[in-house]
């Protein structure tokens, strides 16, 4: 196992880290920015370096500072988290060229699956059934409506290197796409620094379904079993729990067995994550890989009793998979919530000092945070602050332990996106779990007097 580990990330998904660390014996080394000096990662780690100014192209996103650090730091090992470089190939790249072991997947595969027209390939070659749609980059204005016209809209119009919802856009008829073409080329070439793009049909009313999967280095693969994401705003995701509600038996095997089978195919290792789109007829259609470890994998450790980081860990010092399929059991429902540091109303980060901070206490209560009373919540980084997890012996009741709890979360000094959890977890529709990817459209944003 590593004696020492850089974690190139920030907030919650640090701190979570660290956790699983201390628990192993491993030394932590955080990294942190000029904004960041005062946040709870910094003082948790056994050691921490300043990396750089408050925005992320000076520091979290500062591959060859990143890998002076750790070398300066002698970390063997770096754990990237979620988000920033999680999936950049050239970082893990530059890992291996230093002999410093990235916590992930190979260079190669994160590269494959990154560029998500490059993934559709592989995945069509390995017989995963993926969303109608093309597997190039269009070339014109022209052949995005010809293609349109001929996959019949609604469609997608997608970037090929984008995520979180940046560069992907809903179109539901021509004039749609002829005024969010360019617009929405040159964000993802802003963002994302190329501007591919493509087009794939739009499943309505769908479930978005996942399923975690680890595999060592010795071909030993499982699934744990799978999370619903359905309920997102603006292609984000907002809540997500496990196991799927109205999923049944046979189901979950199929989308279980797709996803290993997906994942060997392209020669994958460590923990990642398959997700799919599943229809009103039960049909499910390859979306994405995640070569990282989840957001949402807090809901995956409570119903299974695993440990994530430390499996990541584990497999990436090179020890096989201590256990089988047959080993990997289910207890209970999780129900995870993320907590923003935003507007409920008008959806606008909330930056600004947390002057009151209380955290509900209950034992089927999984907080992961990493704020407090008397920090500042800057512009420059995500505005999520904290997820909260309840679990409970079934749906009902972990559903009744987060209501409770929500209600009694108290921020002040920003707003948040509380209010906005409070009225999804109480809406009826929720309860029933019949959740779909225009949950929140249909069920909360609605009009006054009818649905959108």
């Amino acid at each position: 196992m590593f004696k020492k580990l850089l974690i190139a990330n920030r907030g919650e998904i640090a701190l979570r880290i660290i956790r699983t660390c201390k628990r192993l014996g491993i030394q932590t080394a955080a990294i942190y920015s000029e904004a960041d000096a005062e946040s709870l990662h910094v003082n948790a780690a056994d050691e921490a370096w300043l990396i750089g100014k408050p925005r992320v192209n000076e520091s979290y996103l500062n591959i060859e500072k990143i890998i002076e650090t750790a070398k300066q730091a002698g970390a063997d090992a770096i754990h990237p988290g979620y988000g920033l470089l999680s999936e950049n190939s050239r970082f893990a790249e530059r890992c291996k060229e230093e002999n410093i072991i990235f916590i992930g997947p190979s260079p190669d595969v994160i590269a494959k699956m990154g560029d998500k027209i490059e993934a559709r390939k592989a995945m069509e070659k390995a017989k995963v059934p993926v969303v109608p749609g093309i597997t190039h980059s269009l070339s014109s204005l022209n052949e995005a409506v010809g293609t349109s016209r001929s996959i019949g809209f609604p469609v997608m119009l997608k970037a090929s290197f984008g995520g979180g919802g940046i560069g992907m856009q809903l179109i539901r008829n021509e004039d749609e796409l002829k005024k969010a073409y360019e617009g929405n080329r040159k964000r993802a070439a802003d963002f994302f620094g190329d501007g591919a793009m493509y087009i794939e049909k739009f499943v309505e009313h769908a479930r978005h379904i996942e399923i975690q999967i680890l595999i060592d280095h010795y071909g030993n693969a499982v699934y744990l079993w799978e999370r619903d994401c359905s309920i997102q705003r603006r292609q984000q995701k907002v809540i997500e729990e496990a196991p799927a509600p109205l999923l049944d038996e046979n189901m979950r095997a199929k989308l279980g067995e797709a996803a290993v089978k997906a994942a060997l195919s392209i020669g994958y290792t460590n923990a990642g994550t398959i997700e799919f789109l599943v229809d009103q007829e039960n049909r499910f259609y390859f979306l994405e890989m995640n070569t990282r470890l989840q957001v949402e994998h807090p809901v995956t450790e409570e119903i299974t009793g695993l440990d994530l980081v430390r499996e990541q860990l584990y497999i990436a010092s090179g020890e096989p998979l201590s256990f089988s399929q047959k080993d990997v059991k289910r207890d209970g429902h999780a129900i995870e919530v993320r907590i923003y540091a935003e507007d409920p109303k008008t959806f606008f980060p909330s930056p600004g000092r947390i002057t009151a901070f209380t955290l509900p206490e209950h034992p089927n209560i999984r907080h992961e945070c990493a704020v407090s009373a008397g920090m500042t919540i800057t512009p420059y980084y995500d505005p999520m602050i904290a997820k909260m997890i309840a679990k409970g012996k079934s749906r009902c009741e972990a559903i009744e332990t987060l209501r409770a709890a929500l209600s009694q979360y108290k921020v002040a000094g920003i707003k948040t996106n509380i209010p906005l959890l409070e009225e999804i977890v109480r809406s009826p529709a929720f309860q029933k779990g019949g959740v779909q990817t225009d949950f929140i459209q249909r069920h909360v944003l609605k009009p006054k007097g009818g649905a959108l």
